[in-house]
């Protein structure tokens, strides 16, 4: 029982304390005066009358009712009911200021009304919560004094604080105050339920459901939570319904449901809170950073960005939103219903209420079920103390990663709940029903909500029932106050009267005597046992954790241990690694532990050394995989098991397993050694109050009881049921029993202390004391904050902190170690002892033992530290020796280290195939790689080698690691190096390396990988050591080239201004030394200049015989070789043809002094002095001016590079060429110059240099005419399409163009050139040529570019924006610049040079990419993570959008030279995309690039000599170390190989070829790659290298020769598809979806390692021949030849080579083995083609290149789109352009048949069936219009089938002859197309329609009426 209410207070308005603008309130009385003894008068009650201050107001305001909750120092609540009305009194200020005069403060222009309002508060103080009842009462107490009505007040105060009602037992209790009043109290049946009436239903309709669950999950996890509304009542109906909703967890923290004004200071209190605001004081709440500001009114939920709300775990949180979403919307589901149900209403809001509440109880179901087999009860007398073991229930329910529950878990909450719910004994409720009862339903409704929703439904019923258990009765009778007339009249209103407190005394002093001779009510306690529900065992499953057959796993492990304990030592090491596998899996490792249990006996199991090893081995695996928590009991078992497992060492001394396991985390966990503890203490306890025979059996079951408190139990009397028992008994007992078995609980628990003291300095003692290795790793004192102790979080923090200075033990001796393991240990007993309730001696006892446990523990590891170094070393396998190159040496000896599997999961076996890695071997350095060489851990893979390798240049990275292996306890040492060909070596050094000499190891890498110098690289070192002799000879055939190169600089001047006739004294040198002599001759013969004598100096005349070798050697350089192929300059001795060239080769640079990146010679316009041409050079950045680099053989348009303008430059060349200006400045002069050249580049152009007579279109013959326009008209759009792509900003990622621009992009190119036919007088000019006269202003007539540019529409892609891009007169010269450099630049309406800006992709860019990339292809971990997959990280590298933004631009120059117009390529240094671009376009414009002669030439001339900083990008030396790596070669290579996949069939080299230059371009083992630009070569000498110097053959300098010498032996290089077709210029796809992934990035050999450096492998592959012999004699069973071939490891290519490899291997045997001499493979090959060719031309049929017969895999391979279409059977050769919906007409071409019809011909099968074929325009049904369809006449099936196209496989439609009538000539209908001749036309009538057909001319017309016709006939 208990009282309805323990104070009355009357609270008024406090006139006197009046300062300011705010009031304040006082008590003006209360009752009873005295405090009472059980319940002390709360304080501060004056400030939460009114929250918001105490104020007078003009106008009385209606009566108000609210609840404030008050929290007393006990944490109990009090409910103060506040009913506040308004009383009038005279103004306080009118009074006032009537006094005295006006105060500064007041504004004296205001009225203040005579009178004012003041408030008043009546509050009833009580402990139970009964609103309405309050509310009733307080308003009869008004409505008493109001109505003036007859009854005292002091009676009706004087009942109501004498009524006493029951807390609980649904009992009802009607109450009277004397006033005539009647109310009935209903109380709860029972009261650990909270009471909610509607508020939860009424919380979810103001803010709705995720924003309650977010609250509820802040509430949970410990946030600060603030409500804001401007109801006070809704303020505590919502904290209400909070706290409701988190039933059976209850709040601990502060909570305030209404806060004061005044107190606002509160909300920023550090803990967390639940606390309501009045919305008044909205403003002051906004700065709050940390908390989470629920709006009643507004329906929002604002959380801060600093605050991370954890959410329900997954599957639940949906659950929870559907249910609750059912409840409180039922329609929702029958929304869709096509006959819903007549009404769904939703249930009144008090059931609702329920029902929201139901479903979080049935969520705490969920989340906490099994909670109760967690529990460890420590004590069970006097009082049952109680733990919950955290870690167990997490893992049990595989949710330890869930953020959610840990939080909650760790929360006071859940702590309150443990202490609350944990006894065993108790009464019980409907939350212990549910977890008793109903977690299995629960578990298996889980998935159908209609069921969840029944039980939802059961559950509130049950909780309306308990607030609500009779059906309601209308008794109430309260009197309200009477609305009268006047009741607002101020006049009538009386004041609150003060009261008689003698009165209201007597009542209470009487109730209170009365209640003393009541005799006590008896209330029967109905406590009772509480059940444990169904036990956690069975939910893993359902998580998936038991691993796939698991079964044989178990069997696995169990048959290891069994061959270990019967000594079967190989057996076991076979089974090793499968085991250590096995046991990531958490069942194997269970089953490990249960069979050792098995193997120990009386606590010990010696062993030998071996089996030690071996155990040691598998709890290191076992442990290493246990998180520090612990969450699956691993640890638990294993702990009596690392100290029953020892060796013997020697005399009297013993290695226990444990010394070996120390390295893991979980023994510095404190939660863990306290859950261990309890779990130990758990079981004691149990056995002291078992019988003594039951006693034992516990014990020995000690394993299995860890998985759970009461597992091991089931048999007998869990450990909780017996408490339970003990506790019921308790009051029976006399004092002494009891007394006894404190005790005895006492005791145990203190010898449990002292004997995990032992356990622990086991643990945490170091073998080694010197270091302590394991307490320096994880600052112990820190793990505080994780422990289990129950202190909110910032507490456990601020303890923790306290402990670091603790902690700092970083060198520590090893007293220091003692020191910390003992006060670890202090710690630890602290903690347990005192919550489990040891006495203050036995702790001074245990804190005075633990020193001297640690002591005694150090002395014996002393000893077997000793012992243990004397045992005789593991048997490691022996190192293996790499093969080195000719003059690669070794500098460092291998060190033993292991190779450990990186991302990449081939090797590991993580796909099928066995696990190569991690592998044991040794690291070698030596002068040119990295090697490492060894044998994989798997026993059953370990005939195998493992070796990975790449050169030391190519390193990028190198990052230190630790490592810790799965077989050894100790965390090693590693490096992680990662290299730029795609390798990646993460070793770890084997305990036997020095740390210091892996220190050495680093330094060697270092200062190989940066040389102070390029001529410390390799490529300049190799095999220099032993060779002396050697070396001095060449040393002074040097000395020539070495000085003469040095003072090359310095006499430039001289050597420029000498006379011919001087030079001629001058004897030349020896032809090596070439490069001196160069330099002169080129000026004075490669250019015919002015001032020589004609006749006196020819080649043929100035040199000797004997040197007309070295001159051809100068012009055999590179850049000569292609400029005389290309007919750009050349070397002749007739001056008029010279100066008819509008190109010559110019000298200007032979001394480098113009550019020191250009090459000596350089091709310039014929009409440029080498004087402008020095000044030009100043505009451009690095001096790098315009050069023609290479020129298209059929229109002359030529190709230019250089970099790109100086901002000067922009500003002066583009803005205003014409701009008049004052004087001839500088810049003027320049900018003129620079006119000048562009002006002569044009002018070198055919189509520019044309008569002027040839401006009218009568100049161009009809053939000449019909071509050009076939093929420009097309190509306009085009060109346009590609622009806009190239011009596009970075937003216009290519993807996303309209499918228009991509659908021409794929269709449109497809064009080839078409042929001129023999009957063209002029040579074909681009078409421009013919409108622009030679002038720069000719006539130009608009007109004529519309006609030409496309017959009717102005634009043939439709809309005006094309002409933004091209205008209509194509421009002779486009320069390619960069966006950024040239904003602002005008174009000039008449100038015949346009700029294309585009965007370039900067060297940063490239480098960033590249490492992304590299981490892509070679992951250095293996991740889980979807953001991280293959797919995702090389979309974020870009690198495909890097190659598709290069393609892009050198398609569109392609596409633009071979309409006639010149480019120049002019972007950043001129040296990186520049060089890409350009390289790019003459490869894809000119065959003889594709091949290997002229793949090599393009290299040597536009990255060689035209200066691309190989040194620089590649970051080389300890110079240009900080640049890092620049990959801009291999981007380009890359492109290539893009290229070469789209057309295999024009390379002459295979894919191999490019992925071997990628390699050694950073390897460093060739001259070729290293240094700058050829000034830096020529000043080392290293550019012409004499041909006799190689004395040693085997060390190649040049790449080149190395190439050329290996393409002899072996193909290798060749691509045997390789069938050029002549003058084919390649238009590859760039979109992003056409380009594939380099296989040279993620392929590797283990087998053999990287297989670029071709003598290794070969030597290898001898090697393991050699070895493989010997055994084949011995061998009785015949030998399987068959050979598993593993992705990661053997060299595919070699061991399934194609079947033409494969023939030409077999011949080579075959001729060894008939003694013939070997003929090189390239001649066989040749022999073959001829013999095929010849065989062709007798069977009459096109000739199939003998390289497709042989080839494979044609599928998918595109060769070009060109449209030559195949001759047909009859011989017509028709070649229509059909391509878009475009007609047009070009010349038939008879000529050989595209190869690109090859492909099909192997694919089609009804080749034979083609009578007759070719292009028909048809016209299509009504309506429709006429379309070119490819149609084939097919006499075999008597049918004409169309295609859309002639490769098309699908056939559109079939027309059967049989139903033809007659094939008549036609006429011309609507919409056919234009310019055809009518004859052309004809009809096929047929039985159901008639065909309306086109041919390109009569006779083709005439042609396919006949063959038709003669179908019929036949028939």
């Amino acid at each position: 029982m208990a009282r309805l209410a323990d104070y009355f207070v009357v609270v008024g308005y406090d006139l006197d304390k009046r300062g300011g603008s705010e009031g304040q309130g006082h008590i003006l009385q209360r009752f009873p005066e005295k405090d009472w003894e059980d319940n002390p008068f709360p304080q501060g009650i004056e400030l939460f009358c009114q929250p918001n201050g105490w104020q007078l107001v003009p106008e009385r305001e209606r009566p108000s009712f609210f609840v404030s909750v008050l929290t007393d120092i006990n944490s109990e609540r009090h409910y103060c009911a506040c009913f506040t009305f308004w009383e009038g009194l005279d103004n306080p200020q009118v009074q006032k200021a009537e006094a005295s005069e006006v105060d500064e403060d007041e504004v004296p222009g205001l009225v203040q009304p005579t009178q004012v309002f003041a408030p008043k508060s009546l509050v009833l103080v009580s402990r139970l919560d009964h609103t309405e009842v309050f509310r009733n009462c307080l308003g009869l107490i008004y409505a008493v004094h109001v109505d003036s009505l007859s009854v005292p007040l002091e009676t009706v105060i004087g009942n109501l604080l004498t009524c006493v009602i029951p807390v609980a037992g649904g009992s009802q209790r009607t109450i009277t105050l004397g006033a005539g009043d009647r109310q009935v109290i209903q109380t709860p049946i029972n009261d650990t339920l909270p009471v909610s009436g509607s508020s939860v239903a009424h919380l979810f309709r103001q803010l709705g459901i995720v924003n309650v669950l977010y609250l509820f999950c802040a509430a949970l996890t410990e946030h600060k939570i603030l409500f804001l509304s401007s109801s006070y009542q809704r303020l505590t109906d919502a904290c209400r319904a909070l706290l409701a909703i988190m039933f059976p967890l209850k709040y601990s923290f502060t909570y305030v449901p209404i806060l004061p004004g005044k107190l606002l200071e509160v909300l920023s209190t550090p803990t967390p809170f639940i606390i309501g605001v009045n919305s008044f004081f909205r403003s002051e709440t906004q700065e709050l950073l940390d908390v989470i500001i629920a709006d009643l009114d507004g329906g929002t939920v604002t959380i801060p960005e600093c605050v991370h709300i954890s959410l329900l775990p997954d599957p639940l949180l949906q659950q929870t939103q559907t249910a609750l979403s059912m409840v409180l919307d039922p329609e929702l589901e029958i929304a869709d219903h096509a006959f819903p149900p007549s009404s769904t209403q939703p249930s009144t809001l008090k059931i609702q209420d329920k029902e929201i509440r139901a479903v979080f109880l049935w969520l705490f179901g969920q989340l906490f079920h099994g909670y109760r087999w967690c529990l460890h009860i420590i004590r069970i007398h006097p009082e049952p103390v109680i733990r919950f073991h955290k870690a167990a229930f997490l893992g049990q329910r595989a949710l330890t990663e869930d953020d959610f529950l840990m939080k909650v878990l760790d929360g006071m909450a859940f702590a309150g709940f443990i202490s609350e719910r944990g006894p065993p004994y108790r009464l019980t409720d409907l939350f212990d029903d549910l977890m008793a009862n109903q977690v299995e339903r629960i578990r298996q409704e889980e998935c159908s909500p209609h069921k969840v929703m029944n039980h939802i439904k059961e559950l509130a019923e049950q909780l309306f029932k308990n607030e609500n258990p009779y059906p309601a009765v209308a008794m109430h009778k309260v009197q309200r106050p009477a609305e009268s007339p006047g009741h607002n009249d101020p006049k009538n209103l009386a004041i609150f009267p003060l009261l008689d407190d003698v009165t209201v005394q007597l009542f209470i002093d009487h109730a209170a005597a009365k209640l003393q001779t009541a005799p006590p009510v008896v209330k029967a306690e109905l406590k009772g046992m509480v059940p444990s529900g169904p036990p956690l065992g069975d939910i893993v499953d359902r998580h998936g954790h038991v691993l796939a057959n698991s079964a044989r796993r178990l069997e696995v492990v169990r048959n290891c241990i069994t061959y270990i304990f019967d000594n079967k030592m190989l057996e076991a090491k076979k089974l090793m690694p499968a085991v250590l596998r096995a046991l990531k899996g958490r069942a194997a490792r269970v089953c490990l532990t249960q069979e050792l249990n098995q193997h120990v006996l009386q606590n010990r199991a010696v062993l030998d050394d071996q089996q030690f090893d071996y155990i040691v081995r598998m709890m290191n695996c076992t442990l290493q995989d246990c998180s520090h928590m612990d969450e699956h009991g691993i640890a638990a078992i294993l702990l009596p098991l690392v100290t029953a497992f020892c060796r013997k060492l020697g005399a009297g001394i013993t290695q226990f397993a444990y010394s070996c396991v120390q390295e893991h985390m979980v023994w510095t966990n404190m939660q863990f050694w306290e859950a261990m503890f309890y779990s130990d203490v758990q079981n004691h306890i149990r056995a002291l109050y078992l019988e003594a025979d039951g006693g034992e059996q516990s014990t020995a079951s000690r394993g299995q009881q860890e998985s759970g408190p009461a597992a091991g139990g089931q048999e007998q009397l869990g450990a909780l049921e017996l408490a339970s028992e003990q506790s019921r008994l308790w009051p029976t007992l006399s004092k002494e029993q009891q007394s006894e078995r404190v005790q005895k609980e006492e005791s145990t628990v203190f010898s449990q202390a002292i004997h995990y003291a032992n356990r622990m300095s086991y643990l945490l003692l170091p073998l080694d004391t010197s270091k302590n290795r394991l307490l320096n790793r994880s600052g112990i004192g820190d793990v505080e904050s994780v422990s289990n102790s129950y202190v909110t979080n910032s507490i456990a923090g601020s303890m923790a902190e306290s402990y670091d200075t603790e902690s700092g033990f970083e060198d520590a001796e090893s007293s220091d170690v003692a020191n910390s393991v003992v006060r670890f240990i202090n710690r630890f007993v602290d903690k347990v002892c005192n919550e489990s309730g040891v006495t203050n001696e036995h702790l001074k006892a245990l804190h005075t033992m633990i020193p001297d446990i640690v002591q005694m523990h150090i002395e014996t590891l002393d000893a077997v530290h000793r012992e243990s170094k004397r045992l005789p070393p593991i048997q490691k396998p022996k190192l293996l020796r790499p093969i080195l190159l000719a003059g690669e040496e070794l500098v460092m000896d291998g060190m033993r280290v292991h190779l450990i599997s990186d991302g990449r999961e081939e090797a590991t076996g993580a796909l099928g195939g066995p696990p190569l890695l991690p592998a044991e071997g040794a690291i070698f350095l030596t002068t040119y790689r990295l090697i490492f060489k060894g044998t994989p851990n798997d026993p059953l893979v370990g005939e195998q080698v493992v070796t990975r390798s790449f050169p030391i240049a190519s390193l990028t990275k190198e990052k230190r690691i630790s490592v810790s292996l799965s077989m050894d306890q100790f965390i090693q040492e590693g490096l992680q190096l990662r290299s730029c060909t795609f390798q990646l070596l993460k070793i770890a050094f084997d305990e036997e390396v020095a740390s210091d000499l892996a220190e050495v190891f680093r330094k060697h890498m270092h200062k190989l990988r940066y040389p102070q110098h390029v001529q410390g690289t390799f490529a300049f070192t190799v095999g220099q050591s032993g060779k002396t002799l050697v070396e001095h000879k060449t040393k002074d055939k040097n000395q020539s080239i070495k000085t003469l190169s040095k003072n090359l600089v310095k006499s430039a001047k001289r050597t420029i201004g000498r006379q011919y006739a001087t030079r001629k004294k001058y004897s030349p040198p020896t032809w090596e030394n070439r490069s001196s002599l160069q330099s002169e001759l080129d000026e004075d013969e490669l250019s015919v200049t002015e001032e020589l004598d004609q006749g006196s100096l020819t080649l043929s005349s100035t040199i000797r015989s004997s040197d007309r070798q070295t001159m051809s050697n100068v012009v055999e350089r590179a850049c000569c070789r292609d400029y005389q192929r290309l007919g750009l300059g050349t070397l002749s001795n007739s001056l008029t043809r010279s100066k008819n060239e509008p190109f010559r080769i110019s000298t200007v640079n032979r001394m480098y002094t113009v550019c020191r990146s250009y090459p000596g010679l350089l091709i310039v316009p014929q009409s440029i002095p080498d004087s402008t041409i020095q000044r030009i050079s100043r505009c451009y950045r690095q001096n790098r001016f315009p050069v023609v680099c290479w020129r298209n053989s059929r229109t002359k348009a030529v190709l230019l590079r250089s970099a790109g303008l100086h901002a000067k430059g922009v500003v002066g060349f583009f803005k205003s060429p014409n701009a008049p200006s004052a004087g001839p400045s500088q810049a003027d002069s320049t900018s003129l110059e620079q006119e000048k050249y562009m002006q002569a580049i044009i002018s070198s152009m055919p189509s520019y240099c044309e008569p002027s007579g040839r401006n009218t279109l009568g100049g161009f013959t009809s053939t000449h005419m019909s071509t050009s326009d076939s093929s420009d008209k097309l190509r306009q759009p085009k060109i346009g399409a590609l622009m806009k792509q190239v011009m596009g900003g970075k937003e216009d990622v290519p993807e996303t163009f309209s499918r228009g621009a991509l659908g021409q992009r794929a269709r449109v190119i497809s064009l080839s050139q078409p042929r001129v036919s023999g009957k063209a007088k002029n040579p074909p000019g681009g078409k421009w040529g013919s409108i622009r006269g030679s002038g720069r202003l000719s006539a130009y007539n608009p007109e004529v570019g519309n006609r030409l540019s496309s017959k009717e529409s102005p634009q043939p892609n439709g809309g005006p924006s094309e002409a933004l891009f091209l205008r209509q007169q194509r421009a002779y010269l486009y320069i390619i610049g960069d966006k950024t450099q040239l904003k602002g630049g005008k174009q000039d309406s008449f100038q015949q040079w346009e700029v294309v800006p585009i965007e370039v992709c900067d060297v940063r860019q490239v480098k960033n990419s590249f490492k992304k990339l590299m981490k892509a292809c070679v992951p250095s971990s293996a991740t889980s993570e979807p953001s991280m997959t293959f797919h995702r990280c090389l979309e974020e590298s870009e690198w495909m959008c890097l190659l598709h933004r290069v393609l892009q631009v050198s398609v569109l120059v392609v596409e633009l030279l071979d309409t006639g117009s010149s480019v120049m390529v002019s972007l950043e240094d001129g040296w990186d995309v520049t060089t890409q671009v350009v390289s790019l376009v003459q490869l894809l414009s000119d065959p003889y690039y594709r091949t290997f002669d002229g793949f090599r030439l393009l290299v040597e001339k536009e990255w060689l000599s035209f200066g691309h900083r190989f040194s620089h990008r590649g970051a080389q030396t300890l110079a240009s170390q900080s640049s890092g790596f620049t990959p801009v070669f291999l981007q380009f290579l890359d492109c290539v190989h893009q290229i070469h996949l789209q057309f295999p069939m024009e390379f002459e080299f295979s894919q191999y070829y490019l992925k071997f230059l990628a390699y050694h371009y950073v390897s460093n083992r060739f001259r070729t790659f290293l240094l700058d630009s050829d000034y830096e070569r020529i000043e080392l000498g290293v550019l012409y290298e004499e041909k006799g110097e190689r004395k040693n053959p085997q060390v190649c300098k040049s790449v080149w020769d190395y190439i050329d010498r290996l393409n002899k032996k072996t193909p290798i290089f060749f691509n045997y598809m390789f069938s050029p077709e002549d003058e084919e210029v390649l238009r590859p796809y760039s979109f992003i979806s056409n380009l594939k992934v380099w296989d040279f990035y993620i392929e590797e050999t283990l087998s053999e390692g990287p297989s670029y450096d071709w003598e290794l492998v070969q030597r290898g592959r001898q090697e393991r021949l050699a070895e493989e012999v010997p055994d084949k004699p011995d061998t009785t069973t015949p030998k399987s030849q068959r050979h598993i071939v593993w992705p990661c490891y053997d060299s595919r290519s070699r061991v399934v080579p194609d079947a033409i490899t494969k023939l030409l291997q077999d011949l080579q045997s075959l001729e060894a083995e008939l003694g013939l001499p070997p003929e090189k493979w390239k001649d066989t090959w040749d022999k073959i083609k001829a013999n095929q060719r010849v065989e062709a031309k007798l069977e009459n049929r096109p000739s199939f290149n003998s390289s497709l017969l042989m080839s494979s895999n044609l599928s998918h391979q595109r060769r070009s789109q060109g449209v030559y279409l195949p001759e047909s059977g009859v011989g017509s050769s028709i070649n229509l352009a059909m391509d878009r919906e475009i007609s047009t007409t070009s010349t038939p071409v008879a000529g050989r048949p595209s190869t690109s019809t090859l492909y099909s011909q192997f694919q089609s099968t009804e080749s034979e069936n083609r009578s007759f074929e070719g292009i028909l325009f048809k016209k299509g049904a009504l309506l429709k219009p006429w379309k070119p369809r490819w149609f084939v006449l097919d006499k075999t099936k008597h049918q004409l089938r169309y295609y859309e196209t002639r490769q098309d496989k699908e056939c559109k439609g079939v027309i059967e002859l049989a139903e033809v009538e007659s094939v008549i000539p036609g006429t011309p209908t609507m919409g056919a197309p234009k310019n055809i001749e009518e004859k052309a036309f004809f009809d096929l009538k047929t039985t159901k329609r008639v065909y309306n057909f086109c041919a390109q001319d009569s006779p083709n017309a005439q042609l396919w009426m006949d063959s038709i016709q003669s179908c019929l006939s036949d028939a």
